[in-house]
């Protein structure tokens, strides 16, 4: 009872246990189950046929095909029963016979109709014709069957019917009445139905083959076959009903049609019946309607292809290579730039580049890309990166490489629609705008994400080239071979100039391909030089395949790059081990020894297998052919060459002389002139026995020496004059007793590092080592309050960010005490006057606090740089800072920001603009908004000149967004020299020159940059692999292993004695092992000779104050009293640096001379030894702190680190 109740269900009987134990669960399973069939709506009759005539897409391209060739066949039989007809007027007529023709030829009303109703057609042509006509007509049927949806009238009445039904009905009629077998039947109408199913069969055909066909060749494919349908019309229907008069020929009905419809019309044939001309009048009539609108297609599909760009074909892709650059839109500015550099380089001018943009070319891209220099090589191809039909088009899995390019600058249309209502309606805040803004730079790098991640996606193998804008969206497209991220480059450049005058410049400069011959028709020296040494690029080699390099295996870096820049002028800046996990150093120092598998990393004008080897001295072609006389004289005692003089005393290791710098004689020319040998020929650069170019000779003067070198018999030694800076120099002559003063010598460089690793030491060291303090005595200047670290940041500024050591705060300052001009708990000081600082402060100003802003203070704080000479950081924005940048910056020393507007007078007081040295402006990027592109940089263009004019001795660095906007910094209207200039940028612009803008005065000194200048570094980037890494190397944005940092070093009077670039390429190399790379100086107008007549002046007067000055300067002075601060700190004079001219050397010649003020560009060794750096131009300290202040500073809360270090 138990087991019944369960569940209501009895047991089993035994006999289906036992069943059920044996056969197991297979009887049950085959019992139970039921077999359900689907779509049994599809297993009847008609949709069988439905299936396999429309829905099947084989079959039908099968069935459509069959049918257009029995189309066809019955077109070419029915020619063939014309063409074989001879005698029309013969023809028997249902049976009848008829008598001749009693017409005589020429009457109007000569017609025999017979002729026209009935045809002579032999059987086998009847029985061919009846079989297709009878296939035709029962497919038409069960299509008509098929297709039927209750309106049977409207498919029955449509053309194609009508014709189907004219063609073949008839042959059914014959069949049933044989009388009627000679009836004429129209056939050659089926031409028509042929078209109609050529143009369905080529969809089909496209469809099943699934491969994309271009509508515009298929809409000129059809317009060709329109043609001919009327022709063939036309032609057939003029020889048809010609039989009942004047017979013609099938081919002279045929010549008849092609000349009418050309518009000829010779006249020697014509129709003679009015049936026939009346068939030309209908015929003409209906080509004039079907033609136009076939021509109306395509041309509208023409139309539309030029919008959409072409397509890379695939037999192209094939045999040439080709790249891809994709963007959102293509501008001029980025186009040209992009063709300019990727052409640049010799093997790269077979390649094709296809552009890839969603949006259409503007106008002046498309005349761009018309010029025959790029109209064979560039593809442009509107579509999406998105879609694998638009990849497929330009071919993107057999490319060489593909550039994603952010959307820089520029909305949407939609987005630009929406800003225009709402500035109109003055719905436009402020804090939206700022979010609006910033949503603009994510939704650029949104957008860039997604191309980058559907090309890897389509294409894994491709490599991928990319540009991204903010540096916390860089870790998504982490994967890229290449990757350039704007804000990390830009803001480690600013950084940089801060440090290292014109970076910006150098750098520029450096990765932009140039071949140096800028400035070569100039008349001003400076420019000859300037635009020589900008064709300087960095280029590598294996050094066991290196003439430069190859014969220093086995020695130090050090001896190698001194010895190779001495003999070839090249600079080695940089090795690679032939490990695949070693990393790229900069100048690694002299304890790496090189060995053959070494790359070699250079700069010079060009790479070395494009060098040609031209021996230096014009004798070595004598000595050659006289090698016997050579061997048995010597160099030193018989024969006066001072290049060998100077190579015999330098291999020797004794004192390294200057033998190739002689001062004028009295007639007043240069040395260089003056320096000849006996045979009269000019001796080129002494400086070593192979030189690869012409080095620049400078045209400072020397005091007396004469033109051919004397060595006393007595003393070896040579005299040189006193050093410049220790005693005047009469204008007459040297002083009294300069010849007896011994040249100080300079230490060869060591071949190997000395073993014992001991610092060598300089008996003659340079004024800017000689000023240096210790690091002990940095508390001096600093009385600290709570104690540097040098560490790694605690705080990651975004994902991906490559921590690097800096100087940081023991314990992070409080929020409260990052705000400048804000006093709290811990401080009361209002302004940056209060801080007192021993250095004067940078200040930042920017529209809002960026992540990577952080890589702007990363620079300035880098472990390796001496506490003495680290500087305040002012960070001024418009808009309050988030909580996560502060968290960043409180780990810093001396790093404060503060909410305040670059145009007003009252913030940059607070910020510290007298106690400032240089102040950098930040592009705004609210300014992009502009209706007018290059409006963009209006903002800040005004508010630098204004600050310009207010402050004339603070030097400001500019971030444009549009470079060409560079001529208006720091404008000046009656500056004419500056308006020369203008003139010599349209001159190198049309000669070709990519970097047109380089003579501009802002951009030689430095104080202008675009990031659209960096760009550059990523197309180069697939020639050159490296330069990303180097210039990162170069900036600190990457700390490698053993691998040196730029840093300067100033030329003083007291430094003269080094005289030339090569002594101090020696001089560096053998005691601090710093590698120099190139020189920033600064001339006066005065230098210009061939250019004194071109004044520099400005709106006020240099002989005194102008109306307007005196006003600027009380109103700055006014302000000051508001702020306590003392009038002497405020220069209203024009600066003597507006009259001077700086401009950027990259790697001189070495021969070239120094000069008072030079600022050389040097590579310092991470592993060498411990380098002692300038001292920073100390500000004097004010004594206006109050004593509440004093208090504050004295209680030991807080962290005010940077007011006593």
């Amino acid at each position: 009872m138990a087991e019944a109740s369960f569940g209501g269900v009895p047991p089993l009987p035994p006999r289906y246990r036992f069943r059920d134990l044996v056969l197991g669960d297979h009887f049950s399973e085959a019992e139970d189950r039921v077999r359900v069939e689907f779509f049994v709506n599809e297993q009847s009759f008609k949709e069988r046929l439905h299936l396999y005539f429309i829905k099947n897409q084989r079959s039908t391209l099968r069935i459509r095909l069959v049918n257009c060739v029995f189309k066809l066949l019955t077109v070419i039989l029915y020619l063939i029963r014309a063409s074989t007809d001879q005698e029309p007027k013969e023809v028997k007529c249902f049976g009848l016979e008829h008598p001749h023709n009693t017409c005589t030829p020429g009457e109007a009303d000569c017609i025999y109709w017979p002729a026209i109703l009935c045809v002579d057609r032999k059987d086998w042509m009847f029985g061919l014709q009846c079989a297709f006509a009878l296939i035709n007509l029962f497919q038409v049927l069960l299509l008509l069957f098929l297709n039927y949806k209750g309106n049977i009238l409207q498919q029955i009445m449509s053309i194609s019917m009508v014709l189907e039904a004219v063609t073949t009905i008839p042959f059914v009629i014959t069949v049933v009445w044989p009388e009627s077998h000679d009836l004429f039947v129209p056939v050659f109408l089926n031409c028509w139905l042929a078209k109609e199913l050529l143009e369905n069969l080529f969809n089909d055909l496209h469809r099943v083959m699934q491969r994309p066909h271009s509508a515009l060749s298929q809409q000129v494919f059809i317009l060709i076959v329109t043609i001919m349908c009327l022709i063939i019309t036309c032609a057939c229907g003029i020889h048809h009903l010609e039989r009942a008069g004047l017979e013609i020929t099938v081919f002279e009905a045929l010549y008849f049609t092609v000349v009418t419809f050309s518009t000829v019309g010779y006249g020697d044939i014509k129709v003679e019946i009015w049936p026939s001309q009346l068939f030309v009048i209908l015929m003409i009539a209906a080509a004039l309607v079907v033609l136009p609108v076939q021509m109306e297609k395509m041309a509208l599909l023409l139309i539309e292809k030029q919008k959409q760009g072409g397509t890379y074909s695939n037999h192209r892709a094939r045999t040439e290579k080709h790249v891809v650059m994709c963007a959102s839109t293509l501008h001029y500015d980025l186009v040209n730039d992009f063709l300019n550099e990727f052409y640049a380089h010799a093997h790269l001018q077979d390649f094709f580049v296809v552009m890839l943009t969603p949006s259409e070319l503007e106008a002046t891209v498309k005349w761009l890309l018309q010029v025959p220099l790029w109209s064979q090589r560039v593809i442009y191809i509107q579509g999406s990166v998105l879609k694998d039909t638009d990849l497929v088009r330009c071919r993107m899995d057999q490319a060489e490489a593909c550039f994603i390019l952010s959307p820089r600058n520029k909305m949407d249309r939609i987005e630009a629609a929406l800003l225009k209502n709402w500035k109109r309606k003055k719905r436009f805040g402020e804090k939206f705008k700022l979010i609006f803004n910033r949503s603009m730079r994510d939704r650029a790098d949104q957008q860039t994400i997604l191309r980058t991640w559907a090309v890897k996606d389509f294409a894994p193998n491709i490599p991928l080239y990319v540009q991204i804008m903010k540096p916390e969206n860089k870790f998504h497209v982490q994967f890229a071979d290449h990757v350039v991220c704007e804000d990390e480059f830009k803001y480690a450049l600013l950084a940089n100039n801060c440090l290292c005058p014109a970076t910006s410049t150098f750098v520029t400069l450096l990765i932009h391909t140039s071949r140096g011959v800028e400035g070569e028709s100039a008349s001003s020296h400076w420019q000859k030089v300037y635009g020589r040494c900008s064709g300087n690029e960095i280029y590598h080699i294996q050094l066991k395949t290196s003439r430069f390099f190859g014969e220093y295996e086995g020695k130090s870096f050090t001896f190698a790059t001194f010895n190779a820049h001495k003999k070839y002028g090249v600079s080695l800046i940089g090795i690679k081990r032939q490990d695949c996990v070693a990393d790229l150093q900069l100048n690694p120092g002299p304890k790496h020894i090189l060995k053959d598998t070494d790359t070699c990393y250079y700069m010079n004008i060009t790479k070395e297998e494009y060098s040609s080897f031209i021996l230096a001295h014009p004798r070595e072609e004598k000595e050659k052919i006289d090698k016997k006389d050579s061997k048995s004289s010597s160099p030193i005692t018989s024969d006066p060459n001072v290049s060998k003089l100077e190579s015999a005393i330098c291999s020797v290791g004794t004192l390294a002389l200057e033998m190739h710098h002689y001062g004028p004689n009295k007639t007043g020319e240069s040395p260089e002139k003056e320096r000849t040998e006996p045979s009269g020929q000019e001796t080129p650069s002494g400086n070593g026995t192979l030189p690869i170019e012409m080095h620049e000779q400078n045209n400072h003067q020397v005091y007396g020496r004469s033109s051919t070198l004397q060595v006393p018999s007595g003393d070896r030694n040579l005299l040189m004059p006193q050093p410049v800076g220790e005693e005047s120099i009469s204008e007459n002559g040297p002083p009294p007793g300069a010849r007896r003063q011994r040249r100080p010598s300079i230490m060869p460089v060591s071949e190997v590092m000395m073993a014992d690793n001991l610092p060598l030491r300089d008996h003659k060291p340079l004024y800017a080592h000689k000023e240096v303090q210790e690091e002990g005595e940095d508390s001096i200047i600093w009385e600290e309050e709570e104690k540097w670290i040098k560490g790694i940041p605690p705080v990651m500024p975004y994902i991906g960010y490559s921590p690097m050591m800096c100087h940081l705060l023991e314990t992070p300052k409080q929020h409260c005490c990052l705000e400048l001009d804000k006093p709290c708990e811990h401080k009361s000081w209002t302004h940056a006057g209060e801080f007192n600082w021993p250095n004067n402060n940078i200040i930042i100003a920017a529209e809002y606090a960026a992540q990577g802003m952080v890589n702007f203070i990363v620079p300035l704080r880098a472990h390796f740089r001496p506490k003495h000479t680290l500087k305040p950081i002012i960070i001024m924005v418009e808009k309050s800072v988030d909580h996560n940048f502060l968290e960043c910056i409180s780990s810093f020393p001396m790093v404060y920001f503060m909410i305040g507007l670059l145009e007003s007078l009252d913030d940059l007081l607070r910020a510290g603009i007298l106690q400032s040295d240089t102040i950098v402006v930040v592009d705004r990027e609210s300014s992009k908004l502009a209706e007018e592109d290059y409006m963009a940089d209006a903002n800040q263009v005004v508010a630098v000149q204004t600050m310009f004019r207010l402050f004339p001795s603070t030097t400001i660095i500019t971030e444009l967004t549009h470079a060409a906007n560079m001529r208006f910094m720091q404008f000046r209207a009656k500056d004419f020299y500056a308006l020369h200039m203008a003139e010599k940028q349209k001159i190198e612009k049309e000669k070709g020159s990519n970097i047109a803008y380089m003579f501009r005065l802002p951009f030689a000194a430095g104080n202008v940059f675009s990031a659209s200048m960096l760009d550059t570094m990523l197309y180069q980037s697939y020639v050159k692999d490296y330069t990303i890494s180097i210039v990162r190397l170069l900036l600190g944005l990457d700390q490698g292993n053993n691998s040196g940092y730029l840093a300067e070093l100033p030329i003083t009077a007291e430094d003269m004695w080094i005289r030339t670039y090569g002594r101090l390429y020696q001089k560096l190399c053998s005691t601090s092992h710093e590698i120099p790379i190139g020189i920033y100086r600064t001339v006066g107008q005065n230098d210009n000779k061939s250019e004194c007549s071109l004044p520099m002046e400005d709106d006020d007067s240099l002989q005194g104050f102008t109306a307007e000055r005196k006003e600027l300067a009380n109103m700055v002075r006014i302000k000051m009293k508001k702020f306590d601060l003392p009038e002497e700190e405020y220069d209203s004079e024009a600066s003597d640096k507006r009259n001077k001219i700086s401009y950027v050397m990259i790697n001189p010649s070495f021969d070239m001379k120094l000069e008072v003020d030079d600022i050389i560009y040097l590579i310092k060794p991470a592993g060498g030894p411990k380098t002692p750096s300038p001292m920073p131009p100390r500000r004097k300290f004010s004594s206006r702190r109050k004593t509440t202040h004093q208090r504050f500073r004295a209680e030991p809360q807080g962290s005010n680190v940077d007011t006593k270090l």
